[in-house]
């Protein structure tokens, strides 16, 4: 997966680590770097079996070229510092080294967010600890050693939260914990702040799910809110639906004060996950009776592309967004995911046009020269700081998948279809009941549903922990929702067929079923009495056949029966509208 662009001015720490990158060397033993990575990548149970051969050469490849570049570059260290001409050959021989490498960055980017290649970095960041490769740091009197194991840290620490591995992510913080003590102890140095300030973003992160799932021992159970072989509800035979498939997704977070760590809100992360496949070994597939290796070898499953953008310029959002858009496959999707601030039109417009109802705000601070001062002098100027749903018009002559989660989400359901490709835009509610405990910072409620809906449901019937027995009940009832949800959707003769061209790919399918589940749920909740409570949508779904089916509405308060919270949703709630 690649990360989007960096903002240094946030108020997050320098010393946090980025998304991507390469991985730090430690302390040279008697194996290079290459030869160590690449034992331990390839050497490792399932991954060789996931990752084919042209990709291993791939990884293989770009090592070699890495390495070679270090040494050239350390070498020129070595040279003489008299002269004119010595230093030419062996630097022209270092820059074309170096020149290669770019150019194979840029025609080999894996761009695929296929989780073999995190469950790489993890087995290589894991022996670096098995072996105690910084062991003897702590040792040294020398600070920038101790920085350098406290990155790997952070870093091994992103890698394992995006693997849902939060039980490894327990015991580094821990050790991370330990070792910023003894750092801040042994030098006074001017970072002391900031990594302390990186030991409680990922605390945050991890704590931010507001309903625990407890075994019989009282441990936490980690459940993952990846896609799963049976995640989504399957189609029915004969079912007509489109042929277009998730191909990129973008994903912007935006939002002010949200809990995060390195450049990953906790929204984001959440919509992450959401597009992600549970990791299949193949050859345990294979194994699988009945299973012949030929024709019944299974298919590879491949993951949207992603791009991750945390505060991104307006400018910066446009070219990754423009870029995507120009790579896109024939038959596939786009998806923008937007969680950031609402920005609201200054004053009463003379025409209602899609750069009259505001939009979400994009980062402000590299261009900030001109746009504010000229935002004062004139308030009828719109905010140029603002993505308005006019900006998304260019991207509409391929299909688009819009998800909004904003305090001004609603000005995305002004939208002209300008080119009749499908187009859908789902919509968080614009607030939320006084009476709901605010959670914002840990996490908006209407990505929880979209990523976690059983979560999302306990928390809105005020549960914060439930026994494992219980949830998987839970869960398998509420597969049984989704399913039923899809046959609303598929049998309803007044839906708009943008929603049906989205329905054949998994990953959509599961949103769209979740969107509706949550948007149910709201309805028939008793402190959810506000139109700007509900989600929306654009086109508009036919309510009476989806959010408001009387045979959804008694599957929500089946499932809140089983959990003993019926007293806080309506019994009868089309009357009560």
């Amino acid at each position: 997966m690649v990360r989007g662009a960096r903002q240094p001015q946030q108020p997050r720490s320098r010393l946090a680590p980025r998304l991507t990158g390469t991985v730090e060397k430690p302390p040279r033993k008697r194996k290079s770097r290459t030869e160590f990575a690449l034992k331990e990548i390839m050497s490792s149970g399932g991954a060789e079996d996931d990752i084919p051969q042209g990709e291993r050469k791939t990884v293989t490849d770009f090592c070699y070229l890495l390495d070679k570049s270090k040494q050239l570059f350390n070498g020129l260290r070595d040279l003489p510092q008299y002269g004119q001409k010595q230093w030419q050959s062996y630097f022209g021989r270092t820059f074309d080294v170096y020149t290669k490498l770019w150019k194979f960055q840029q025609q080999h980017r894996l761009r695929t967010s296929e989780t073999s290649y995190l469950n790489e970095a993890f087995s290589f960041y894991s022996a670096i600890r098995q072996r105690s490769y910084y062991s003897q740091v702590n040792k040294e009197d020398r600070p920038e050693l101790v920085v350098k194991k406290l990155r790997y840290y952070a870093r091994f620490i992103v890698v394992c939260l995006l693997l849902n591995k939060m039980d490894v992510v327990k015991d580094l913080v821990k050790e991370l914990s330990d070792e910023i003590e003894d750092y801040t102890h042994r030098f006074n140095t001017e970072d002391q702040v900031e990594w302390n300030l990186v030991l409680q973003e990922v605390a945050a992160f991890i704590e931010a799910d507001p309903v625990m799932v407890l075994n019989d021992d009282n441990t936490i159970v980690i459940t993952s809110n990846r896609l799963a072989e049976t995640g989504a509800p399957l189609l029915e035979q004969g079912m007509i639906v489109g042929q277009l498939s998730l191909a990129d997704a973008l994903i912007i977070g935006n939002c002010n004060n949200q809990v995060k760590f390195s450049e990953l809100t906790v929204d984001m992360f959440r919509m992450l996950q959401a597009l992600e496949r549970e990791p299949m070994n193949l050859a345990s597939q294979m194994n699988k009776p009945g299973m012949q290796e030929s024709a019944d070898k299974p298919t590879r499953r491949e993951n949207p592309h992603k791009y991750l953008l945390y505060k991104p310029t307006f400018s910066q959002l446009y070219t990754f967004l423009a870029a995507s858009f120009k790579e896109l496959p024939a038959n596939s999707v786009l998806l923008i995911y937007l969680s950031a601030t609402g920005v609201f039109p200054t004053g009463r417009a003379d025409s209602e046009g899609p750069y009259d109802f505001g939009g979400v705000l994009t980062n402000s601070n590299r261009d900030i020269i001109n746009g504010d001062a000229i935002h004062k002098r004139n308030q009828s100027h719109k905010e140029m700081h603002c993505l308005h749903p006019g900006d998304l018009y260019p991207f509409t002559r391929k299909p688009l998948f819009i998800i909004v989660d904003s305090s001004n989400s609603v000005a995305y359901k002004n939208f002209t279809n300008l080119f009749g490709q499908p187009l859908v835009c789902l919509l968080s509610p614009t607030a939320y009941p006084k009476a709901l405990q605010d959670q914002s910072q840990r996490g908006s409620l209407f990505t929880l549903f979209l990523n976690n809906p059983l979560m999302a449901f306990l928390f809105v019937s005020g549960l914060s922990s439930m026994r494992r027995g219980l949830w998987e009940k839970c869960q398998e009832y509420l597969r049984k929702i989704n399913r039923d949800i899809a046959q609303l959707l598929t049998h309803s003769r007044s839906i708009d067929q943008a929603f049906l061209q989205f329905f054949g790919d998994e990953f959509l399918r599961l949103l769209l079923t979740r969107f509706i589940f949550c948007s149910a749920t709201m309805r028939m909740h008793k402190i959810f009495r506000e139109t700007r409570n509900y989600p929306e949508s654009y086109p508009q779904l036919p309510r009476d056949e989806t959010v408001e089916n009387p045979h959804l509405q008694k599957h929500i308060l089946e499932l809140a029966s089983i959990l003993d919270v019926r007293n806080v949703f309506l019994e009868s709630t089309i009357d009560d509208y």
